[in-house]
């Protein structure tokens, strides 16, 4: 059934802004030292004829989204080329609707079959992670724009008022269930209140120095903390995100017992280990955990979770999970694509969910709903979010519901980036006392705010 706020995509621009990064970052076996940023605009249309603009922005890291042995630029190039094959598409998909209910339809009947297309006449296919992130600037730029054509916040119209579909149309219980998703909607599982201030977590990533010693002479000397004993005092942290190599023990082991007691001495709280996705048996987790908690249990106490030490391909590596998730809190990331796939995890133990705005507003949204349907504990985490891409992000960390708040980092490997929009939003951009503020975040949409940040330079819109 239709409704009179039912819109369609009509036009889409997208524009590429390069940046680089102060210091290093590494994923798995690679090293992220520039990004592009796919920046978006689309226009909808409702059936009586009036039109509104929105925008979404994502980073297509190369690294995270394909890893590969092929070299950098040419997975690069092919994700862009991949964004401008997705602008014609959405320009073409005139369907109406909601924008959960457009952007569900595009990813099950369009986004295939752009993939296939593009990967025709590759040795090395696209992932269907690099297509979601690819595609998710243009499906929050949809949901920005039906906000703003209505004039309310975005996260205010995710019920039955305006969506003409319930959640039983998208989402299937685990078998054996007694969940009904009939005439429930994604506010269903919003929080009534969100919160105006979230703990930031910091990544503590492979290649950053944690004191002088580990220090190379290199580092950038732009005002910015480059030890963490001096991002803890300068941002007042209280979480830790540590990215550990998931194939030496020994490794991680000393790293994680060294920032464990940089933490403690420090007064940080909480603590999260990122394995890299690439173990491959849970006993090389269970065995760091189980050390820790008997040599050192005050550090091991301040494990919040584990996030995603597994193969990104959860359908190809079936792995129960259950021995870690007995000892720790086990969050899906990389593997929870969407909620069949979170579905799947469930059963072979995971018992959380770390969302991402990069794999589309609407595919967070969905995946949440279920989740937390199931008694799952979520997460959000971040995928160095700079500029517009950060706003989305933060917001739906407020409106879900975290386990502790938000996963935060591009204030570490490129604040200057986002100077334009940190003068309208100072409190998303800057972390202080350990926590990111929404309090600037307001008006229709995701409440950007556009007409008042003053950035000069989009690039190049891309010929479409």
């Amino acid at each position: 059934m239709s409704k009179p706020t039912d819109v369609r995509v009509v036009d889409a621009a997208l524009y590429f802004l390069p940046v680089r990064t102060r210091v290093p970052l590494k994923f798995g076996s690679e090293t992220l030292t520039r990004v592009t940023c796919a920046r978006v605009g689309v226009e909808v249309e409702d059936r009586q004829g009036r039109r509104a603009m929105g925008w979404g922005e994502t980073p297509l890291s190369v690294q995270w989204v394909w890893p590969s042995t092929l070299p950098y630029e040419p997975r690069h190039e092919r994700l862009k080329r991949f964004c401008i094959m997705l602008a014609g598409a959405w320009k073409n998909f005139e369907q109406y609707g909601h924008p959960v209910e457009i952007g569900h339809d595009f990813q099950l009947q369009v986004l295939p079959r752009v993939l296939t297309e593009a990967n025709a006449q590759a040795a090395d296919p696209m992932p269907w992670l690099a297509a979601l992130v690819c595609c998710s600037p243009f499906d929050i730029a949809l949901h920005d724009a039906y906000g703003n054509l209505l004039g309310r916040p975005v996260y205010e119209t995710y019920g039955g008022q305006y969506m003409s579909r319930s959640l039983a149309d998208y989402l299937t219980p685990a078998e054996g269930s007694d969940i009904d998703f009939r005439d429930q909607y994604p506010d269903s599982y919003l929080v009534t209140e969100p919160p105006r201030e979230l703990l930031a977590w910091h990544l503590v990533g492979g290649l950053d120095p944690l004191d002088a010693e580990e220090l190379h002479g290199d580092e950038p000397d732009d005002g910015y903390p480059v030890l963490l004993a001096d991002w803890i005092r300068c941002d007042g942290l209280k979480c830790l995100k540590i990215k550990l190599r998931g194939n030496d023990t020994a490794w991680d082991y000393q790293r994680l017992l060294k920032v464990g007691q940089m933490a403690v001495n420090h007064e940080v709280e909480w603590l999260t280990t990122d394995f890299n996705c690439t173990v491959t048996d849970p006993a090389y987790v269970t065995a760091i955990l189980d050390r820790l908690l008997v040599e050192h249990p005050r550090i091991y106490g301040m494990i919040l979770y584990v996030e995603q030490p597994f193969p990104y391909e959860l359908e190809a590596h079936r792995i129960d999970v259950h021995s870690v998730s007995a000892r720790k809190p086990l969050f899906m990331d990389e593997s929870a694509h969407d909620w069949r796939l979170i579905r799947l995890g469930r059963r072979l133990g995971w018992t959380g969910v770390a969302l991402k705005t990069c794999k589309t507003q609407t595919g967070a949204l969905l995946a949440a709903c279920w989740a937390k349907a199931h008694g799952m504990t979520l997460m959000v985490q971040d995928l160095t979010n700079p500029m517009l891409a950060q706003i989305p992000h933060v917001l739906l960390a407020a409106h879900v519901g975290t386990i502790a708040g938000i996963e935060t980092n591009a204030m570490q490997f490129y604040p200057e980036a986002s100077r334009p929009e940190a003068e309208v939003h100072p409190g998303i951009y800057r972390r202080r006392h350990g926590c990111v503020g929404l309090d600037s975040i307001r008006g229709p949409g995701f409440g950007y705010r556009l007409d008042e940040i003053h950035r000069e330079d989009l690039g190049v819109r891309q010929d479409l």
